[in-house]
């Protein structure tokens, strides 16, 4: 939660200043914005013996396949939302940073995210795919992580427009779910 404050702190000096990062500053600090590291820490609690001290340090030293399942959050989500955001106020997305880093139009940007998107999916397969030091189903609770993100943001921002995007997704899952 530390880091997460931190992050938004700076996230905010960025916005009142109007100050455009680099892309390498930039994802420092959005990977954590992102809140993913968050979400894999707190979808942890309750696996008893699984998730014991050990499984804790390994996801605290920041292994390939976190650091991916981010990757995958933060530009799928700013792919989807970052002119919405410029239109109502919000710190430059990975979009904006890496256009004016790189003198790029948006296409070009959306192309390389897209490019980045695709390499960090297939580090999270490598790391489900080979042995690692984590236990499977600590694995696989950050890959279900991952997917889930990847619904939510595959079109269009599901989590902000979540009773328009994900209404019949929801539904389908848990009122009329298809019988096995």
């Amino acid at each position: 939660m530390k880091s997460q404050i931190r992050a938004y702190f700076a996230e905010a000096q960025w916005f009142h200043s109007q100050h455009v990062p680099t892309m390498e500053e930039y994802m420092n600090v959005a990977l954590v914005t992102s809140a993913y590291q968050m979400l894999a820490t707190i979808s942890f609690v309750g696996m008893r013996d699984v998730a014991n001290e050990e499984a804790f340090k390994w996801l605290f030293s920041g292994p390939k396949i976190v650091t991916a399942s981010a990757i995958v959050c933060r530009l799928m989500d700013d792919i989807v939302s970052h002119k919405f955001e410029q239109k109502r106020g919000h710190v430059a997305s990975a979009i904006e940073c890496y256009m004016k880093q790189h003198n790029a139009t948006e296409e070009e940007a959306v192309k390389e995210f897209r490019k980045q998107i695709s390499d960090a999916w297939k580090d999270i397969n490598e790391e489900c795919l080979y042995p690692t030091p984590a236990a499977m189903p600590l694995l696989t609770r950050i890959l279900n992580l991952a997917r889930v993100i990847d619904v939510v943001y595959k079109t269009e921002d599901g989590y902000t427009h979540a009773g328009v995007m994900l209404k019949d997704s929801v539904a389908s899952l848990l009122i009329d779910p298809v019988p096995l």
